[in-house]
């Protein structure tokens, strides 16, 4: 377990309270928590930049193989929309 040392305030909308309030209540944890963690997943590099470059690189360099239209794109994306996540259904 981490050792919280540093305090700070931060001004919020009434809406953006409310939903921090729900999300920590949905998830049994507290508003601090899901703050830490927002800040944790933003501001964290998992890829240096070099990296990332190194990674645009390559795939610029990336000739033939199998490339699908957006259509075909959103279609696969939908089928396994519906499969795994009923409730995301497009409408």
């Amino acid at each position: 377990m981490h050792m919280y040392s540093e305090r700070m305030q931060v001004l919020l909308s009434p809406e953006q309270r409310r939903r921090l309030k729900a999300e920590a209540k949905r998830r049994g944890t507290s508003v601090g928590s899901l703050v830490r963690e927002a800040i944790d997943a933003r501001f964290t590099a998992k890829f240096t930049r070099e990296e990332r470059i190194r990674a645009v690189e390559e795939i610029a360099k990336m000739k033939g193989g199998r490339f699908l239209t957006v259509e075909e794109m959103e279609r696969i994306v939908d089928e396994e929309r519906e499969a795994n996540f009923p409730l995301l259904r497009r409408r």
